[in-house]
């Protein structure tokens, strides 16, 4: 007997206006060291724009509550995760 989950986005804390698609604007200072062109070294995204693909809520058909639940894709080959609040739609 299979027992079906059915968490709504608001309780996982994942903002309903932003989907995938949206071109968005990293509007806060954050700090990863694994962009392709500056590995290992400090690089702050601020101001850098790039397009939303996913908004992470399931992991293997199971909801799941992500601490940064947006992921964004900046090139072909750099994509990060985010919270809603470090981003702006454009």
């Amino acid at each position: 007997m299979a027992v079906e989950t059915l968490v709504e986005k608001q309780k996982l804390g994942v903002n309903s206006i932003m989907k995938k698609g949206d071109r968005v604007r990293v509007k806060e200072s954050v700090v990863v060291y694994h962009h392709p062109e500056h590995r290992g070294n400090p690089f702050d995204l601020k101001g850098t724009e790039g397009e939303v693909v996913d908004i992470v809520t399931q992991w293997h058909d199971r909801p799941v509550s992500a601490n940064l639940p947006v992921l964004v894709q900046f090139s072909k080959k750099f994509k990060a995760h985010f919270r809603e609040k470090e981003l702006e739609i454009i």
